[in-house]
């Protein structure tokens, strides 16, 4: 089977390209051996092998289908429970199959247990959809081989529930400010098009002349009505070329990824949640008896920022080369000093597991301390921001009424 892949190099160079394999597991991997980061990949369609309009599926293709993360950790919970409840397998998946009311998880469910009566392993048949991360397809392989497929599935829960709660706190921290800029552009929008152009006839008509603020603030008012739909292009146009160039520029991908880092309140957000993700998964994954190579890279994948996944590969190639690992965070600023002081303990104690779950929770703690902080600093600025606003359209207005007064105190 072949699988098209985009995916960036050491020198974070992005390069696209065909493999085949298997699985789209194995793809992975494959990639990975050649020292590649994969972003996208994607099963290639055989164009010489035209399908039937009455064989084509509307319904879509199962595999790359996608269930929501809330609903995959029911997934992992209830078979871990069964699992510890001493129900084997192939009973737990039918009682799943039965009692699953969503079609396509249904269809899904029902594959991976035809694949288990053909003799493929649960890691196996799991590979085979979109949906599963190579991350829990890992886990759950290292919980085949050692026996402890509850234990697996109860760690793949773990890790799907940690990442609802940091993923959850940091777009209600970020979705206030969001909302408040939205309202502070709706409300400018109104002031400019209903309210100025009635004063504006009015200061008109007595032929006043206005003050320097109220001419700019008439300005962009007219500009606002006459050319607003050149103001809707030039936003979609920058969104668009933004968009796009991220997208097929890996330096440009880079650049924005080390600028995210920098914002204030937000970068150091961003960073913590990267770190503890990264910690969490490096203990649940070692724990799980996953090699530390291994564990590094599929810990790696899931790094939301681009330039700390570009820094964690660099650690990656210093440690197959012998380097310590503490060593080689310690190359790079983006790595805390005590990050790189507790997993130096850890290596040299051979207590690495619980380092790397103690810095987890100490980041964690971080995140929700420092998204608290940001909501309680934006209500203040926010408001600042929206009285500033409606202050310089209401100074604007007021302002003419003294040359109106003095024209009609003139006439009088």
């Amino acid at each position: 089977m072949k699988y098209k892949y985009t995916a960036m190099n050491a020198r974070n160079q992005k390069k696209t390209g065909a493999v085949e394999a298997e699985t789209q597991s194995q793809a992975i991997a494959i990639l990975r051996d050649r020292g590649l980061i994969v972003q996208e990949i994607i099963e290639a369609k055989n164009s010489d092998e035209p399908t039937s309009i009455w064989n084509m599926d509307f319904t879509g293709d199962i595999h790359k289908a996608k269930i929501k993360p809330k609903r995959l950790l029911s997934l992992y919970n209830q078979l871990a429970m069964m699992m510890k409840a001493g129900i084997n397998l192939s009973l737990s998946m039918k009682i799943m199959i039965e009692g699953e009311k969503e079609q396509n998880i249904r269809k899904i469910l029902k594959e991976i247990n035809e694949g288990l009566y053909n003799g493929l392993t649960l890691s196996q048949a799991m590979s085979n959809f979109k949906t599963f991360p190579s991350l829990y397809i890992s886990i759950i392989s290292a919980g085949e081989a050692n026996g402890r497929l509850d234990d697996a599935f109860e760690q793949c829960a773990l890790i799907l529930k940690k990442d609802l709660a940091l993923s959850g706190k940091i777009r209600g921290a970020l979705g206030y400010p969001i909302f408040m800029m939205a309202l502070v552009v709706v409300l400018l929008i109104i002031l400019c098009v209903f309210v100025l152009p009635t004063f504006k006839g009015v200061y008109g008509s007595f032929g006043a002349e206005l003050p320097g603020l109220t001419l700019a603030v008439m300005a962009f008012s007219d500009f606002l009505i006459n050319f607003w739909w050149l103001l809707i292009i030039i936003v979609v146009g920058v969104v668009f070329g933004f968009t796009t160039l991220k997208k097929n520029s890996a330096e440009f991908a880079m650049l924005c990824a080390r600028i995210a880092l920098k914002i204030p309140l937000i970068g150091p957000i961003m960073r913590q949640n990267s770190t503890a993700r990264f910690c969490r998964l490096m203990f649940t994954l070692t724990e799980a008896g996953i090699p530390i190579h291994r564990a590094m890279a599929l810990a790696r994948d899931t790094i939301p920022n681009l330039y700390m996944r570009a820094r964690v590969q660099d650690v990656i190639n210093d440690v197959q080369i012998g380097v310590t690992i503490h060593e080689a965070m310690g190359k790079h600023p983006v790595f805390d000093p005590i990050l790189v002081s507790m997993i130096q303990v850890g290596e040299e104690s051979g207590m690495l597991s619980d380092s790397l779950f103690k810095m987890a929770e100490m980041y964690e703690a971080q995140v929700d301390e420092s998204t608290n902080r940001l909501t309680e600093m934006m209500t203040p600025i926010m408001t600042v921001v929206i009285g500033l606003v409606v202050g310089v359209v209401v100074v604007s207005m007021i302002l003419p009424m003294f040359g109106v007064y003095s024209v009609i105190d003139t006439g009088t």
